[in-house]
């Protein structure tokens, strides 16, 4: 018989784990409770200390619980941040060996900058504005002085923008997206020696945000995106 058709037994920690993964999804533990110690863990389940080790750092790595020495592990909320995180290794490599998944990457990244300047752009609050406004400040003291603070001022507006929908999942979205894009081709959200030119499209979002002029922010966001994609292009040619 193939030994790809033999089943394997599975290990007493993938037992484990299944059943404190079902006790967190019947809410028998809710965030900030804390779960049993090891040796009450054993007991329950009449395992070894090493299986219920391997089970809880299976659930750390899931982001669903936190362990510190000495202490008993306490119950996390999940996030979409967390979730993301888990995925952040798989992503690097695919967008790495494959140009067409670094395109869906970009077009994703439109996708998503249009709909959440459109956004910030009818719900947009004074203090949401105000923060843009101290980004694009801060860009402009960073200009011809220090290309890598002026990048991450850059990358701050775009994720600000992102924050003025109070949706987590798209605030993660556009994190790891940038990240991204920032980990394989820094040309895509930094034209070097054209910074000038950045910080005048990034002032005129601002102000279209600030009119409330949904259209007009998405026209801007638009043309800023483009035209680093265009660049991007330009430069691989």
């Amino acid at each position: 018989m193939s030994d790809a058709l033999k089943i394997s037994r599975r290990k007493l920690s993938d037992d484990v784990f299944d059943r404190l993964y079902a006790m967190l999804l019947n809410g028998d533990y809710t965030p900030g409770d804390h779960l049993p110690s090891e040796r009450e863990l054993m007991e329950m389940f009449g395992v070894g200390r090493p299986a219920i080790r391997e089970a809880m750092q299976s659930l750390e790595r899931l982001g669903l619980v936190a362990i510190q020495h000495g202490q008993r592990p306490r119950v996390l909320a999940p996030t979409a941040e967390g979730l993301l995180s888990q995925i952040e290794l798989t992503a690097m490599h695919m967008l790495s060996s494959s140009p067409q998944s670094l395109e869906h990457l970009k077009e994703a990244r439109t996708f998503f900058e249009l709909g959440m300047v459109a956004r910030a752009a009818r719900t947009a609050e004074e203090s949401d504005l105000a923060h843009l406004e101290e980004l694009v400040e801060r860009q402009r003291r960073e200009l011809n002085r220090d290309a890598g603070a002026f990048i991450k001022a850059d990358m701050a507006f775009h994720q600000a923008i992102a924050e003025t929908t109070g949706n987590p999942i798209f605030i993660a979205v556009s994190r790891a997206m940038l990240d991204w894009l920032a980990h394989f081709h820094t040309s895509m959200l930094h034209w070097k020696g054209n910074e000038h030119i950045t910080l005048e499209e990034h002032q005129r979002i601002l102000e279209a945000i600030r009119r409330h002029d949904e259209a007009g922010a998405v026209a801007e966001m638009r043309a800023h995106l483009e035209r680093a994609r265009a660049l991007y292009v330009s430069e691989q040619t």
